[in-house]
């Protein structure tokens, strides 16, 4: 099994950047994440560094540990840095996590990063959204295509940051690795700007990892064009 990855990231036409994309080896297993911060003025790109840094640092240093347990240190530390900083209110944050190992591939996600699913060139799956939009897709009031320039498609209905009664993070199914495999996760700043048919065209067309992902760029960066683009940051990853 060959594994290969590429990561971007744009601030798009808003400064500063707060979303944050990572990736770690470690023990024959591949650990990637995605995070969008929420808050405004910096407080959000604290947010999506550390929920990443802190899930890699516990997928590196404690073995096999499982995706609940990152997304579990990551809510506690983000917790305490609010606690911190006083900014309860404005330090909050998405996160997408995805793991990868010869035995089997699985993820987990809090928020709208979503994570997309490909076998054999074409969309397999992708993650629901903990948002209004995507609640409304699921009562049948809108089209799952109406997602993604609703009017309320900020409005998130679960983060990393507050409080949780219970786990608010998602698993998805578990997959085995194979041939002609891959994964996509990107933050609503690039998927909002690329259908996801052009995300198997532009696989078709691509000769490696790197060049799937600077092809969907150039449509999200077309398709975003004076439209006050928020950031994107998208993780491709292929395994062969």
């Amino acid at each position: 099994m060959e594994i290969t990855y590429a990561i971007s990231t744009f601030p798009g036409d808003r400064e500063p950047n707060e979303d944050f994309a990572a990736a770690e080896y470690s023990g024959g297993r591949y650990c990637f994440t995605v995070a969008d911060g929420l808050g405004g003025h910096g407080r959000g790109e604290i947010a999506s560094r550390l929920v990443c840094e802190t899930a890699q640092h516990y997928f590196k240093e404690h073995g096999e540990c499982s995706i609940e347990t990152m997304f579990e240190a990551a809510q506690e530390k983000l917790l305490e840095k609010q606690r911190e900083e006083n900014a309860v209110d404005a330090m909050k944050t998405t996160l997408n996590v995805l793991v990868v190992s010869g035995n089997g591939i699985q993820g987990g996600h809090v928020g709208d990063t979503r994570s997309y699913y490909f076998k054999n060139n074409k969309m397999a799956s992708r993650t629901k959204d903990h948002s209004v939009p995507q609640m409304m897709v699921s009562m049948g009031e809108i089209k799952d295509k109406d997602i993604r320039h609703h009017v309320d498609r900020n409005r998130l209905l679960r983060v990393m940051g507050i409080e949780w009664n219970k786990p608010q993070y998602v698993l998805s199914r578990e997959v085995k690795p194979g041939h002609k495999q891959a994964f996509l996760l990107c933050t609503d700043g690039f998927w909002e700007y690329i259908e996801d048919r052009d995300m198997e065209k532009c696989l078709k067309k691509a000769n490696d990892v790197q060049g799937w992902l600077d092809a969907m760029n150039a449509i999200v960066r077309q398709n975003g064009k004076d439209s006050d683009m928020d950031n994107y940051t998208a993780l491709a990853v292929w395994i062969h």
